[in-house]
């Protein structure tokens, strides 16, 4: 039992190194076509495709049941289904479904208790984040907003009399800032 959990055929491990070569090759492919975002930061439907993808490579590396033809078709309708959401994203109701809402944590140097409530961001996470932006006053901070993608995004200014272009803020989800 535990020999032939350790050990495998030569063959075995012949077959699984070439189907390694060859699911790696048809993952780089089906990412060229799919685009430079298919692994970039993820949102929730790239996490969803990157997850699929690495379900499919271990299922086609280590069981043999699995046709390595198989593999490659789910391969390929994983980075299918990813390249027509991309495209269906352009409506802003499909891209309401996919996509998270950026929300805002801090507007005008104000935190807002219930964006850090709703988003599970804490305030010690706001100052790390203002540290690595070299943010050294919190006055000059327009806005910090959750972006879809988990990134964070720190506006600020040097001039007071400076404000952000509206097109920037759109689309924003702004919660009650007196709620807590």
């Amino acid at each position: 039992m535990i020999e032939e959990w350790i050990w495998s055929t030569p063959s075995d491990v012949v077959m699984v190194a070439v189907s390694g070569v060859v699911i790696y090759v048809a993952v780089i492919g089906a990412n060229r076509l799919a685009g430079l975002r298919s692994f970039a930061k993820l949102s929730s439907f790239d996490f969803a495709m990157a997850v699929a993808v690495g379900s499919l490579v271990s299922t086609a590396l280590l069981n043999a049941d699995t046709p390595l033809v198989d593999a490659i078709a789910g391969v390929a309708t994983i980075f299918a289904l990813k390249k027509g959401v991309a495209v269906l994203r352009q409506s802003s109701r499909v891209a309401s479904l996919v996509d998270n809402t950026p929300t805002v944590l801090m507007q005008d140097g104000e935190i807002i208790p219930e964006a850090l409530r709703i988003t599970t961001v804490t305030e010690d996470d706001l100052r790390s984040i203002l540290r690595k932006k070299n943010i050294f006053d919190v006055s000059t901070v327009r806005a910090i907003v959750l972006e879809t993608t988990g990134d964070i995004s720190v506006l600020h200014h040097l001039d007071e009399d400076e404000e952000i272009d509206p097109w920037v803020m759109e689309g924003l989800h702004r919660p009650n800032r007196n709620k807590a």
